[in-house]
Parts: structure tokens; sequence; C-alpha cells
């Protein structure tokens, strides 16, 4: 059994930084590349950052770039998501997922998660 569990979240004002982790049990971590995903009721799932494998290629959505950096320690099957300069849009459920490995188009990337997923971690960010 495939278990995902995210951690970090919470409060805090705009400016304001948090780090999110998320642990993956039961399967071959390094097998994996990973996601993190972020959701706002009433929206789509949306990719914020992916990590390869080994941690050599890592992808960003434009609306975090050099805000949040996205890591991986494969000893211990975590991945993180430092989110710096946090803003009331960032407000969301931060998900994390195994990722089959994220379709390259034209210099754009999207995320193939390969169907595991945690609860979430909430971050609220306020102005």
């Amino acid at each position: 059994q495939v278990n995902v569990l995210e951690s970090g979240g919470g409060l805090v004002q705009a400016g304001g930084s948090l780090n999110l982790s998320c642990l993956v049990s039961g399967l071959t971590f390094d097998d994996y590349a990973m996601t993190w995903f972020r959701q706002v009721p009433g929206k789509e799932r949306e990719g914020v950052a992916c990590i390869s494998w080994s941690g050599a290629n890592i992808f960003y959505a434009e609306f975090v770039k050099g805000r949040f950096t996205i890591s991986r320690d494969n000893d211990k099957n975590t991945v993180y998501l430092q989110m710096n300069n946090l803003q009331p849009e960032d407000t969301a459920n931060y998900i994390c997922a195994p990722d089959k490995g994220p379709l390259i188009v034209a210099g754009t990337w999207t995320p193939s998660p390969a169907g595991y997923w945690g609860q979430g971690t909430q971050v609220t960010v306020s102005s």
C-alpha cells in the first residue's frame, strides 16, 4: 500500500515562509519524479513544482519561480517545498504525488502523476 503524507502547512502573513514535507512509503521512492500540486476549492489542481528522481531536473510553475524551492532526500523518501515570500494568492491545499516523469513540450512541463495521492496540507496566507 502506497502512503503519501504531507505536512508543514499553516497560517502565515504575507511575506512569510513555510517549508512543506511529503513522506512517501510503499513504493521505490527513487523510481519516481515527485510533483507538488495545489488546489483551491472550485478550481482545478495545478502543478507547482516537479523534481526528477535524482534531483538533477527541476521544473516550476511561472507563478512560483524565484520564491519556491523543491528538493528531495531519497534516503528519507521525502520531498520538500520551501516557500518564501508567500502571498494571499498562494492560499491552497498543497498536495504531493509521485510522478511518472513530467511531459516536456516546447519548454513547458506537464505533470504525469502516477495515481498516488495524499490528503494535502493547507497553506493559508493572510494579507
